[in-house]
């Protein structure tokens, strides 16, 4: 049984429910461990993240939370942190470094948008080769523990969040060249990957990130995991951990 999830969104970013909302749910589902890690701010993108003005109050509305249900569950005031975020991450349980954009010149491309705005980034910027994108992608992600240095690695292969509609060819060799120069990379900090079943939850997957290939590279590898759902509602918390728990346990 899992009885942990540290991906969590609340209305502090582009969650559904408030954090005590998150945890009345995850008591209701016999959690005795819960991490949030609601976006850290960009500058250039302020839709999705926490507002820079209420970073203060998110730590302090958490640590409310964990005073208040502390005979309940165990809860950890934790945040996502983007690769092109330039916030402090000292005054966190930990952190989950994730990458959202590539950087082109001075633009920064969203890679998880919508399957609309990949083919038309893949256009604009990548002269129609998507793979162009998935290498400046995993080129970023590389970094990401340089930049961020998270304690969880957010979503490996988030570029691949929309492929279900066939964007790119995740068996082709330039594709698996670049996920794996990143992964050889990021395998050296002995950091933990997460497991995250985000995308199915909401319906663009049909498996988690990273996908079986690089999930069994990483194994081989020596890398650690954890299970994350990235939920961005109470409904998602947790979600399908239980037909993935072997996973861990392999």
């Amino acid at each position: 049984m899992i009885l942990s999830d540290f991906h969590l969104h609340t209305t502090f970013s582009d969650g559904k429910n408030t954090p005590e909302q998150m945890v009345q749910k995850a008591l209701e589902l016999g959690l005795n461990k819960m991490g949030f890690s609601d976006h850290s701010p960009t500058f250039f993108d302020k839709s999705y993240c926490i507002k820079k003005e209420n970073l203060n109050l998110y730590r302090e509305t958490i640590n409310d939370l964990k005073h208040k249900y502390a005979d309940k569950i165990k809860i950890y005031c934790g945040i996502e942190q983007d690769f092109y975020s330039d916030e402090k991450t000292d005054d966190y349980d930990y952190v989950i470094g994730s990458v959202h954009y590539v950087k082109v010149s001075e633009d920064y491309i969203a890679v998880d948008e919508s399957a609309d705005s990949f083919k038309a980034a893949v256009s604009k910027y990548f002269d129609g080769d998507a793979l162009s994108f998935a290498e400046a992608y995993f080129e970023t992600v590389k970094r990401v523990l340089e930049e961020t240095n998270a304690d969880i690695i957010g979503h490996f292969d988030l570029i691949s969040k929309f492929n279900d509609q066939g964007l790119f060819d995740e068996s082709d060799k330039r594709y698996i060249a670049a996920w794996k120069g990143a992964a050889d990379e990021l395998l050296k900090y002995k950091k933990t990957f997460e497991i995250n079943t985000g995308a199915i939850s909401r319906g663009y997957k049909k498996e988690p990130y990273p996908s079986k290939d690089i999930l069994n590279y990483l194994k081989d590898n020596g890398a650690k995991f954890v299970l994350s759902s990235d939920a961005h509602s109470t409904d998602a918390i947790c979600f399908n951990f239980d037909k993935l728990k072997d996973l861990i346990i392999r």
